[in-house]
């Protein structure tokens, strides 16, 4: 298993970054290889990823959702196994520090491969950046959840 952790500072308040992380369904505008994520229930989602010319398909449950401070998930089916964090931090009133640290473990050969010659840590610094275009090109969020999921509800 691999751990990544990439960070990125946006120019938006946390309430804003947040509010738009709790969008899964838009994440394949920021996330390269992410094709589909189809918001199931307040907890689930289900991913439609290619990636290397191999489409996976697999759900995650978050674990973990405090409003304006972080969101937690892990796989619950499919190849790929996952749990993961995203941290946000607000540096200022304008400003916020999105942090996220992943535990992957790679199911197949190609994921395998990605894993060892660094492309996953690479995809996840380039999301990152992306987020951050994302976001502060719309200065708004384009919705948000506000729930609270405690780890002991799970």
């Amino acid at each position: 298993m691999s751990t990544v952790t990439e960070s990125v500072d946006v120019e938006v308040p946390a309430r804003t970054a947040y509010n738009q992380w709790t969008q899964f369904e838009e994440f394949p505008q920021f996330m390269e290889g992410v094709e589909e994520v189809v918001q199931l229930d307040e907890r689930r989602n289900h991913w439609t990823t290619k990636i290397g010319g191999v489409r996976r398909e697999f759900d995650t449950e978050i674990v973990d959702q405090l409003p304006d401070e972080r969101i937690a998930w892990r796989t619950i089916s499919g190849d790929i196994k996952q749990m993961g964090m995203v941290r946000f931090q607000a540096l200022d009133a304008a400003h916020t520090r999105v942090e996220i640290v992943m535990d992957v473990e790679p199911g197949g050969m190609t994921e395998k491969a990605a894993d060892t010659m660094g492309i996953i840590d690479r995809r996840v610094k380039g999301d990152m950046q992306r987020f951050k275009e994302f976001i502060e090109n719309r200065s708004l969020e384009t919705g948000s959840w506000r729930g609270r999921i405690r780890p002991e509800d799970v």
